[in-house]
C-alpha cells in the first residue's frame, strides 16, 4: 500500500446511534483513510468483508465514519478482524460497547430476551434483556457494564442495538421468521399492538408468560330464544378442560348501577380468590375493544362497562365486527356455532324450471328453446319465493331465523336483488342455452344495475327430467344406442357406434356437436353410418360436407366403399355446377363434397340451399374467426351441425370458441364475452377453477376418445391399416395424360425388347407426378420460386397436414418415398412448418451419421415428430418403435416390402398401436394397382416378388386401362 510502511496506528471510536445502528470513527490519516474500511474488515465474512458496511466522510470533524448494521457490529466488535499489520487502538468507550456486544450475543444465543411492554407500539416493537436470576456471573457482567454505559450515555444502546438485532433476524431468517408469524398466528396481530391493562395481562395474552389463573373467560354472544333476546354474557371454563363452556349469568348490581356476573354455587372454591379481579380485567379489555355502539348509555337496564341485552342491529355488529376487534386484542370470544357458514352464505337468485320441460308433454327443441321457469331466492339452504323476499326486504333486517336456519342478509345485496326482480324478473326469459351454462358453470351474471355494480348471479335448479337428460350429455356411455344401420358396408366397433349414437341424440334434439376423436379412430365411418342412420329413418335432407381439398378424394373413396347406396356430389374442379344447376342437383343429392377453399368462392351457391346437415371435416380450419372462409360457412344454414377434428384446439382458447360458435352458435357467448370471462383470466392467470369450469361447460357438446383410452384399445387391432386416397390437381393431371398418350404411341412401335424399358420408364416418371409436379419436371427451386409448391401436390398438403395433427398429439411418424429428391423435399417442408428437427436417412447418408440419427428419434426426450426415409434404405433392419405412424407417401406396389417398412415401426419393443397409412391416387394407376392388390386378384409369385417387372407383362389394352386416367376422379 503506498504511504502504508505498517508501523502506524489508527485509533478507533464507536457509538449508537439509533435508527442506524453502530458507527465506528477514526480521524483522517494520510494514505490511509481511503483503505480504512477494507483494512478493518479485511478478515470479516459477516460482513462480506466490509462490502455491507457504510462509509461516509465527515469534513467538518476530519473524520471517517462506518456505520454497521446491528447484527453486524455486534458479530464484529465480539471479534475484530483488522488486517495483521495495521495496530488498531479502540477507545474505552468502543471497548465498552464492545463488551456489550459479546453479552448481547450470549443473550440472543439463550433467548434471553422478551418484548418490552412500556416501550412496544403499533409502529415499532421493542425487546429487552431477560436474564434469569440463576445467572449470576452474567448478571454481575451487566451490573459492571452499565455504569460505565451510562456514564458515556450509551445506555440506550442496550435496548436499541438488541430490538435492532431481533428485527433483523425476523427480516432475514428464515427460521426466525417463520417463529414470529406462527406466534403471531396463534396470539393475533392485535394483541400484540393492544397492550391490556397492565404488563402481566399483555405478557399471557401474547404467551409469553403463563397464567396461573384456574379457569378462563371468554365474552359469549347467546342467540335469542322464546323468553330473551340478544345477550352478552361472560362464560368460563376450566383451564385444563377443553369441555363446555359455563355461561355466566347477573347475580347482583353494585352501587354504581353496573351489572356484575357471580359463580355458580357448585364453583370450585380455587376460583373464587381470583375470579373478582380477572373478570374486572378482561371487562375492561373488552370494553376498549368494542365500538361505541355496545357501551352503555342512559337508560339501558345493563349499564356496566358494555352492553349485554343488544337488539338486532347490535347482535350484528357484534358479531361482523366487535368479535373481530376482541380476538385481535387477545380476547376469546364464543360466537354461535351457525355463524362461520351464516356469514359466508351468499343471497342467490335462482331459476327453478318448471317441473314439464323436458318431459315426453313439453320436450325442448334447440339451444335458443324459451324455458318455463319460476325466480327464486336463496340464503343456504333456505329457498324464499319472490313475494317472501320482497316482504323481508321491506323489514330491512341484517339476521332472521326462517325455517329453523339462522341467515344473514346484506341490506345492500337485498336491495340490488329487489330493485333487479322489480324491473327484470317478470320480463328475463330463459332459454335452453342460458340453463346449460347457469348449470355447468355453476351460474351466470345477470345485466348488472348501473357500472358501479358488479352483475347479479344466478343459478339454476334443474327437473328431473332435464338433470337426466344433461347427464347423458355429459357420460355418453349412458345414451342409448342406435342400431348399427343395414345399409353401412363394414362394421361398426364399440366406441364406433357410441359416436353414432350420440350424434343422432344430439340431432333430436337439435343440438350441433364436435366428434373430435383421435386420429385413426374412424371419425369418417361414424359420420357416414349417421347419415345412413338418418336416411334409414326418413329424414335426411341435402347435406353437405366441407373439408381440405387434399382429403376430398378420401371422402369419396370411404363413401363408396362403407355406404355406397349414398347419393354423393362432389361439388369441385373448373366444370363444377353452378347456379340453378347446382340447387337442382343438390336437390337430389344425399350429400355435396366441397372444399374450404370454395366455400366463400361459392357462397351464393352454397347458402342458398337450406342444409339438412353440415359437417366439416379437419374443422380447425374455421379456427380464426375473421376469414372470409369462416364468416361464409357460419352463414350457411342447416338443421344439424357437426364438427368433425382431432385437433380441437391447437394454440388458443380461442379456436374452442370459434368450433363451438359454428356447431351451438350462441352457447359460449359472443367472441368478445368470451375473451373476457375465460381467455384472459386462463390464458394469463392459469385460473384453475375456471378451467375446471370450462371443460365442464364444453364437454356435453364434444365427444372426445383418445388411442390411449382403455376401452378404445381393447377395440383396436395392433395394427390398423387404412389408405388415404387424395386427387390429382389440374397441373397433375395434364401431366399424368401426356405421358400416357406418349407411351402409347410409343409402344405402337417398340420392339418387345424396348417396351420393357418404355413401360418402367413411363411407370417411374407417372409415380413422380402424382407426388408433385417439380419431382418429374426437375425443377430447382432456386431458379424456379413455385417449384416445391405444397399447394400444386394434394399428397404433399396432405402429409404436412396430416404430421401437424401428429405431433399436435404428442406423437411420432415414419414417412416413406422411393424418391430421394422427394424426401428431401419433405424433410425441409416439414421443419419449416412443424419447427422441429426431421431426420431424412437415404442410401448416401454414413453409417455414423445413420445411427446418431436413430439414436436422436428414439429419444422421446428430444424434440422431433417424423423419420423421413427412402424405402430402400430404411425399409429394412431398423428399430425405430418410437413411431405409432407409418405414412407410406408413395407406394412400392408389393405388399411384403411396405410391410417389412412397417415393421421398422410394428415390432418388439412397440408398446402403442400402430396406424398405418397408405397414399394413393384417385383416378390414376396407383388406385387401380391397390384395388388389385386389395382383392387378391393378382397375389402371385410376380405380385410379391421384389420388382414392378409384372406390369411390363400386360398387354397394350391392359396397360391402356391401367394407365389411363379417370376423369371423374380429377380435382382442381
Amino acid at each position: 500500500m503506498r504511504g502504508y510502511t505498517g508501523t502506524e496506528t489508527v485509533v478507533v471510536d464507536g457509538y449508537w446511534k439509533e435508527g442506524e445502528g453502530l458507527v465506528l470513527s477514526a480521524a483522517h490519516v494520510t494514505g490511509l483513510t481511503p483503505r480504512l474500511r477494507r483494512l478493518l474488515f479485511a478478515w470479516h465474512e459477516a460482513s462480506w468483508f466490509g462490502a455491507d458496511v457504510e462509509e461516509r466522510a465527515d469534513e467538518r470533524h476530519k473524520r471517517t465514519e462506518l456505520a454497521l448494521p446491528p447484527s453486524i457490529a455486534m458479530d464484529y466488535l465480539s471479534a475484530p478482524q483488522p488486517v495483521r499489520l495495521l495496530k488498531v487502538e479502540w477507545t474505552d468507550r468502543l471497548q465498552a460497547l464492545a463488551l456489550l456486544s459479546g453479552l448481547l450475543r450470549e443473550a440472543l444465543l439463550r433467548g434471553w430476551f422478551s418484548p418490552d411492554w412500556s416501550r412496544w407500539r403499533a409502529e415499532a416493537r421493542a425487546w429487552r434483556l431477560d436474564v434469569p436470576r440463576g445467572e449470576q456471573e452474567t448478571i454481575a457482567r451487566w451490573q459492571q457494564l452499565v455504569p460505565q454505559l451510562d456514564e458515556q450515555g450509551d445506555l440506550g444502546a442496550i435496548q436499541g442495538w438488541l430490538s435492532g438485532i431481533v428485527e433483523e433476524l425476523i427480516a432475514s431468517d428464515d427460521a426466525v421468521g417463520a417463529a414470529w408469524r406462527t406466534a403471531v398466528a396463534e396470539t393475533g396481530e392485535g394483541a400484540l399492538m393492544m397492550k391490556a391493562a397492565d404488563e402481566d395481562d399483555w405478557l399471557v395474552a401474547i404467551g409469553m408468560k403463563r397464567d396461573h389463573s384456574p379457569f378462563r373467560i371468554a365474552l359469549q354472544l347467546l342467540e335469542p330464544n322464546e323468553r330473551q333476546g340478544w345477550r352478552l354474557r361472560p362464560a368460563v371454563r376450566d383451564r385444563e378442560d377443553t369441555g363446555r363452556w359455563l355461561t355466566l349469568e347477573p347475580v347482583a348490581a353494585e352501587e354504581e348501577g353496573g351489572v356484575r356476573f357471580g359463580l355458580p354455587a357448585d364453583a370450585p372454591d380455587e376460583w373464587r380468590e381470583h375470579f373478582a379481579e380477572r373478570l374486572r380485567k378482561e371487562e375492561l379489555k373488552w370494553a376498549a375493544a368494542l365500538s361505541d355502539g355496545l357501551q352503555p348509555g342512559d337508560g339501558n337496564q345493563s349499564a356496566g362497562l358494555i352492553r349485554t341485552e343488544l337488539n338486532d342491529a347490535e347482535a350484528y355488529e357484534f358479531l361482523e365486527r366487535d368479535s373481530v376487534k376482541l380476538l385481535a386484542a387477545g380476547c376469546s370470544v364464543l360466537l354461535p356455532a351457525w355463524w362461520e357458514a351464516a356469514r359466508n352464505r351468499k343471497l342467490r337468485l335462482k331459476a327453478k324450471v318448471r317441473s314439464s320441460v323436458g318431459s315426453a308433454e313439453q320436450s325442448m327443441f334447440g339451444l335458443q328453446q324459451i324455458v318455463d321457469f319460476d325466480w327464486k331466492l336463496a340464503v343456504g339452504n333456505v329457498d324464499m319465493s319472490e313475494a317472501e323476499f320482497m316482504k323481508l326486504a321491506s323489514e330491512n333486517r341484517r339476521l332472521m331465523q326462517i325455517g329453523g336456519e339462522w341467515v344473514h342478509l346484506d341490506p345492500g345485496d337485498m336491495e340490488r336483488l329487489r330493485k333487479w326482480l322489480k324491473k327484470n324478473g317478470g320480463k328475463r326469459g330463459l332459454t335452453m342455452r342460458d340453463v346449460f351454462e347457469m348449470h355447468l358453470r355453476g351460474g351466470a351474471e345477470l345485466e348488472p344495475e348501473d357500472e358501479l355494480h358488479d352483475a347479479l348471479t344466478a343459478e339454476v335448479e334443474l327437473n328431473e327430467h332435464l338433470a337426466a337428460w344433461i347427464g347423458q350429455l355429459n357420460e355418453s356411455s349412458d345414451l342409448p344406442l342406435v342400431e348399427k344401420p343395414e345399409a353401412f358396408q363394414g362394421e361398426l366397433r364399440p366406441y364406433q357406434l357410441q359416436g353414432v349414437s350420440w350424434l343422432a341424440f344430439l340431432r333430436r334434439f337439435g343440438l350441433g356437436g364436435c366428434l373430435a376423436d383421435d386420429m385413426g379412430l374412424g371419425k369418417t365411418i361414424q359420420f357416414t353410418a349417421y347419415l345412413q342412420h338418418v336416411l334409414a329413418h326418413g329424414s335426411l335432407g341435402p347435406s353437405l360436407l366441407i373439408c381440405p381439398t387434399s382429403v376430398i378424394g378420401n371422402w369419396e373413396k370411404e363413401l363408396e366403399r362403407f355406404a355406397p347406396t349414398l347419393r354423393v356430389l362432389v361439388h369441385y374442379g373448373p366444370k363444377r355446377l353452378r347456379g340453378e344447376h347446382f340447387a337442382a342437383e343438390a336437390a337430389e343429392a344425399d350429400l355435396i363434397i366441397t372444399s374450404y377453399t370454395l366455400a366463400p368462392i361459392d357462397e351464393e351457391e352454397l347458402g342458398c340451399v337450406s342444409w339438412d346437415v353440415i359437417c366439416l371435416d379437419e374443422a380447425q380450419n374455421i379456427k380464426n374467426y375473421y376469414t372470409k372462409q369462416s364468416s361464409a360457412i357460419r352463414g350457411f344454414s342447416a338443421h344439424h351441425r357437426i364438427a368433425l377434428t382431432g385437433t380441437p384446439m391447437e394454440n388458443r382458447l380461442t379456436e374452442l370458441w370459434s368450433l363451438y360458435d359454428f356447431t351451438n352458435p350462441g352457447y359460449l357467448g359472443s367472441l368478445t364475452e368470451f375473451r373476457k370471462a375465460v381467455v384472459i383470466p386462463i390464458e394469463k392467470e392459469r385460473d384453475e377453477a375456471l378451467i375446471t369450469e370450462l371443460q365442464r361447460w364444453v364437454k356435453p357438446f364434444m365427444l372426445r376418445r383418445l388411442k390411449k383410452d382403455p376401452a378404445i384399445a381393447l377395440a383396436l387391432p395392433e395394427k390398423n391399416e387404412m389408405r388415404t386416397y387424395l386427387s390429382l390437381t389440374v397441373e397433375q393431371g395434364a401431366l399424368y395424360e401426356n405421358i400416357v398418350s406418349e407411351l402409347m404411341n410409343q409402344l405402337e412401335t417398340a420392339g418387345v425388347l424396348q417396351r420393357r424399358g418404355i413401360i418402367l420408364s413411363a411407370l417411374t416418371r407417372l409415380k413422380q407426378v402424382c407426388d408433385h409436379p417439380s419431382l418429374l419436371l426437375k425443377e430447382d427451386r432456386e431458379r424456379l420460386p413455385s417449384a416445391w409448391d405444397p399447394e400444386r401436390s394434394n399428397k404433399v398438403l396432405r402429409v404436412l397436414e396430416m404430421v401437424e395433427e401428429i405431433a399436435a398429439e404428442g406423437e411420432r411418424c415414419l414417412i416413406f418415398t422411393q424418391y430421394v429428391e422427394m424426401g428431401a423435399t419433405l424433410k425441409r417442408l416439414l421443419e419449416e412448418r412443424l419447427g422441429l428437427p426431421t431426420p431424412y436417412l437415404y442410401g448416401a447418408v454414413p453409417k455414423a451419421e445413420r445411427d446418431q440419427m436413430i439414436e436422436a428419434f428414439q429419444n422421446e426426450q428430444e424434440p422431433g415428430c417424423a423419420f423421413v426415409l427412402s424405402l430402400k434404405a430404411g425399409g429394412t433392419g431398423l428399430n425405430l418403435t418410437a413411431a405409432n405412424h407409418v405414412i407410406h407417401f408413395d407406394r412400392w406396389w408389393n405388399p411384403a416390402v411396405e410391410n417389412q417398412a412397417t415393421d421398422r415401426a410394428f415390432r418388439i419393443g412397440q408398446k402403442r398401436n400402430v396406424q398405418v397409412h397408405k397414399y394413393v391416387t384417385l383416378g390414376t394407376l396407383e388406385e387401380r394397382i391397390d384395388d388389385m392388390i386389395t382383392r387378391k386378384q393378382l397375389l402371385n409369385d410376380q405380385v410379391v416378388s421384389q420388382s414392378e417387372n409384372w406390369i411390363t407383362e400386360m398387354s397394350t389394352d391392359e396397360l391402356r386401362e391401367l394407365f389411363s386416367l379417370r376423369k371423374h376422379r380429377l380435382k382442381g
